[in-house]
């Protein structure tokens, strides 16, 4: 792993220096933008003394192989995801009814940060991948999130079939998103006992093995003719359907 990552992104540079300024290794602004919000990045980076630096458009595109910065990128020091056994004493160390997101193989980063915005607003407490063949944290999925990375618990697995197991045994509910015969509609559910929602990839879904382990399979009414929605906007229906359940104010 790097020594260092790069976050760009107004709302992901604010998250990290909210809640994680000791990682940042230095600021890089762009040329001559002085509007409140990068205002508001520079004043909290120099009352804790951290190195700024002045780039124009070019020299930032460049440092970040995209032009989509906003105007902000921070050198970070980098924090690694939870693995198997961070994740098991993060559940048993909750004092509410879980409510997790297990994603099987989600490949594309965009869909990835959208679905941990999704998931920090709707309180989720932890989100789960595989750590082969399946997006991390990257840039790309922090600026995506608009900060949500910073604040949701993220887990990558190396068997997450054995992980849905030990959900299971914790007394976690594992629902998967599939459209099969056996499945029922995600609003005939309850979902207000501990709960893990389980969504596949892009493509392919969930795998078998992941499928075996789930208690029970939902799928999202469709109405249209298209068969299947983006997985993150299926992640947000899916985990507002369980907030609505459970009460909105839990």
């Amino acid at each position: 792993m790097s020594d260092h990552q790069l976050i760009y992104g107004l709302h992901a540079v604010e998250a990290v220096l909210e809640r994680y300024p000791d990682r940042i290794l230095e600021l890089f602004v762009l040329e001559g933008r002085t509007d409140a919000r990068i205002n508001r990045i520079t004043q909290s980076a120099s009352q804790m003394g951290l190195a700024m630096h002045v780039r124009n458009r070019a020299q930032l595109d460049k440092l970040c192989t995209e032009p989509h910065h906003q105007g902000v990128v921070a050198r970070v020091r980098p924090v690694e995801a939870g693995g198997e056994h961070e994740l098991h004493d993060h559940v048993q160390s909750l004092t509410v009814p879980p409510l997790l997101l297990v994603l099987d193989g989600v490949t594309d980063p965009h869909n990835l940060g959208a679905c941990l915005r999704s998931a920090d607003a709707a309180g989720v407490h932890a989100v789960i991948a595989p750590r082969d063949r399946a997006a991390g944290l990257s840039a790309v999925v922090r600026k995506v999130s608009v900060g949500a990375a910073e604040w949701v618990p993220f887990f990558q697995v190396t068997n997450l079939a054995r992980t849905l197991e030990f959900l299971r045994d914790q007394g976690v509910l594992c629902v998967g998103l599939s459209r099969e015969d056996r499945a029922k509609s995600l609003y005939s559910m309850s979902l207000k006992e501990p709960l893990a929602l389980v969504l596949g990839s892009e493509g392919q879904g969930l795998r078998r093995l992941t499928k075996e382990r789930c208690d029970s399979l939902a799928f999202l009414p469709m109405q249209g003719q298209v068969e299947s929605l983006n997985v993150s906007v299926a992640a947000g229906i899916a985990l507002y359907e369980a907030v609505r359940q459970r009460g909105a104010n839990q």
